[in-house]
């Protein structure tokens, strides 16, 4: 019996498995991009080079500043739409409530190529009667907002559901206005749930590849997209030291996320 008790589980088999699987490649990646070599399946020595020429790639920064444009401005505008209409689908009833939010939160479940053929067959069809209307970086901004939206939406639609609906109705029995118990006593509240919708929609924009190639125009190139062009004539050291990069600051972000998520729950249970 103890020789039995002795033997791994086949769960923990299992799961060692699992998180190999999906964890071994990453760190192989960060340890090739330490390479001296210029071929990333040779390995020729510890160095920081690629790291240090990532710092002097224009192509790369230009892409980079362009991704957090997109991600920024999409984000900040979803924020603000996002929130009022989570707040309206929670407090307000009106014919056709049940399928307006079924359409809000559509860009979830569609997939993302469908999004993109679908908002460059919008945006074609919208040029050909303004003229105004061109494929740029700002097409890129419209069509991230609206995947950003729904998931801003739905993380403070899940805040909204477990606040007590008679804090803002005590902030107006002592007389605040609509206005001021929205302010004072409703966004405080939202805030926690707000900034981790807001950290999620913004690492989804700066990872998003399909749909920005379909609405970009000629001088727009998110980085996804510089990366996608690069990695088809091979993978190099210097795309490591990128990926690396990235994942670290998309992993900071997301303990920051958590982080606001856990302080949220411990105001709610004390």
């Amino acid at each position: 019996m103890s020789a039995a008790k002795s033997r791994p589980s086949w769960q923990l088999i299992f799961t060692i498995a699992m998180y190999g699987f999906m964890y071994l490649p990453i760190g192989i990646l960060a340890f090739y991009s330490f390479n001296a070599s210029r071929y990333s399946s040779r390995w020729e020595g510890f160095s920081l080079r690629w790291y240090v020429s990532l710092l002097n790639d224009s192509r790369i920064l230009s892409s980079l500043w362009d991704s957090l444009t997109v991600a920024i401005v999409a984000v900040a505008i979803s924020a603000v739409l996002g929130t009022m209409m989570a707040v309206g689908l929670a407090k307000y009833q009106f014919r056709g409530k049940g399928l307006y939010r079924g359409i809000s939160y559509l860009p979830l479940i569609i997939p993302d190529i469908a999004i993109a053929v679908a908002t460059l067959v919008f945006l074609v069809t919208l040029s050909s009667v303004f003229s105004f209307v061109r494929l740029s970086i700002w097409t890129i901004i419209a069509a991230h907002i609206v995947f950003c939206l729904a998931y801003i939406a739905v993380v403070v639609s899940t805040r909204l559901a477990g606040l007590n609906p008679d804090l803002e109705e005590a902030a107006l029995d002592l007389g605040a206005t609509p206005r001021q118990a929205f302010i004072k006593v409703l966004l405080p509240e939202l805030m926690p749930a707000i900034l981790s919708g807001c950290l999620l929609a913004f690492v989804l924009s700066m990872d998003d590849l399909l749909i920005s190639s379909f609405t970009a125009g000629s001088g727009a190139s998110t980085l996804p997209m510089e990366i996608f062009s690069r990695v088809r004539t091979g993978v190099r050291p210097d795309i490591n030291a990128l990926s690396v990069i990235l994942i670290l600051v998309s992993g900071m972000l997301a303990f920051v996320s958590e982080y606001f998520r856990y302080r949220s729950d411990q105001r709610r249970s004390n």
